[in-house]
């Protein structure tokens, strides 16, 4: 079935209407920009020392106590 003119221009109109309320379409391809950490990679390091240093020097105090 074939749109009238006026059937045309009323959903043009409708169309624009609706396109206001929703605001603009966001691109379809959108570049994913890569995430960055929220702790710097050097006070990550340094806390993993801090912590599993920490319990192997305990565990090392242990094994040498029973000795």
């Amino acid at each position: 079935m074939v749109q009238t003119p006026q059937q045309r221009r009323a959903n043009e109109a409708f169309a624009k209407k609706q396109e206001v309320k929703r605001g603009k379409p966001e691109p379809v391809l959108k570049k994913s920009v890569p995430q960055k950490s929220p702790i710097n990679k050097f006070w990550l390091f340094a806390l993993l020392f801090v912590v599993c240093g920490g319990l192997i020097f305990e565990l090392l105090r242990i094994i040498a106590g029973y000795f």
